[in-house]
């Protein structure tokens, strides 16, 4: 059972990491933070260990929330592309400071 979140009742900085969170959702971001369309097949190539269900899942998921766009073409056989849309394309500089401020901190802890 998928557990449910209400969008609405968030603050801001909450729904931002609601978002982002979760093992495949940055790794499915940066796949496509290079701008070009990528086909479900090559997401899955390239997120080793992911399985087809939680792949699905995750892009549905981040397809909720306005931050990838799914391209369907009615071709035979049928092609799926999946790319960011203008919100997803405004939080990759973002998931990039945080990146960096990881990489300026981590040795601080522990």
């Amino acid at each position: 059972m998928k557990y449910e979140v209400d969008l609405t009742q968030m603050c801001p900085a909450t729904f931002a990491f609601h978002v982002i969170s979760g093992k495949w959702n940055l790794p499915i971001l940066a796949l496509l933070s290079g701008g070009e369309p990528v086909r479900y097949n090559e997401l899955k190539r390239k997120l080793s260990g992911i399985t087809g269900t939680t792949l699905t899942n995750c892009l549905k998921d981040l397809i909720d929330y306005g931050i990838i766009h799914r391209e369907q073409y009615h071709e035979v056989p049928p092609r799926v592309e999946y790319s960011l849309t203008p919100a997803g394309k405004e939080l990759v500089p973002l998931i990039e400071d945080i990146v960096a401020w990881g990489a300026r901190n981590m040795h601080v802890s522990g």
